[in-house]
């Protein structure tokens, strides 16, 4: 067991019960690190910002504030410095190496053990990646789903924003009141995802998203254009 008293992890899931068999694991692995529970993006991007230098995230891909990997993407894109190991129900291993592709170091099934998660902790904070055993990242991917996961990879973290809430049908007045800016900030960003993502309108940025995550980026009213 190493003895690491300033590390700092951070539990992003929304269930009480997960959160704390990770962290007992956490516990188990690292002694005497701090840890942090949050409940949806929204609290996670608070504890990041204000809460001082986090050394590891443990990220649930489907928690409040979250679709398909855009909590992933959002994450990496404001902190591409902290390690991030995702934890999900899902342990699809298509999934698991998106996850992976996005520039998570790590993939957690919901149904591995307090061993497992440690040893996963443990690797991931000696500056490795880990896996469930038998998953193979080398597989062969798609080549039109690889170029779109590398475009998606490129947003900011205001995009992503912006394109989670085109993907829930948000009007452009909508989206800059939730994000306190103007129209114009919103067009400029919405103009700037589809040169990313190679698109020609909103409705085929959602439905490009869509298809990387699986499920979950809603396709409703993303040809809004107000």
């Amino acid at each position: 067991m190493s003895k690491q008293p300033s590390t700092r992890i951070v539990i992003a899931d929304d269930h009480p019960l997960f959160r704390g068999a990770l962290r007992q694991a956490v516990s188990h692995a690292i002694g005497g690190a701090e840890v942090s529970e949050v409940g949806s993006l929204e609290a996670l991007t608070e504890a990041l910002t204000g809460g001082g230098d986090a050394d590891l995230v443990l990220l649930d891909l489907t928690m409040p504030g979250v679709q398909g990997f855009s909590g992933l993407l959002f994450l990496r894109a404001d902190h591409p410095e902290i390690p991030v190991i995702v934890v999900s129900a899902n342990d699809d291993p298509a999934v698991i190496r998106r996850c992976i592709e996005f520039g998570a170091l790590g993939f957690l099934p919901k149904t591995a053990d307090v061993a497992q998660m440690g040893e996963a902790i443990r690797a991931v904070l000696d500056g490795g990646v880990w896996t469930p055993p038998g998953v193979d990242l080398a597989a062969p991917v798609d080549a039109e789903v690889a170029d779109m996961v590398r475009r998606l990879s490129t947003l900011t973290p205001q995009q992503v924003r912006v394109l989670m809430m085109l993907s829930e049908g948000l009007l452009n007045k909508q989206i800059a009141y939730e994000l306190g800016v103007s129209e114009a900030t919103v067009k400029a960003h919405v103009s700037a995802i589809l040169t990313k993502l190679d698109v020609d309108s909103r409705t085929q940025a959602v439905i490009a998203a869509s298809k990387i995550a699986g499920t979950a980026w809603a396709t409703a009213g993303a040809s809004a254009t107000g």
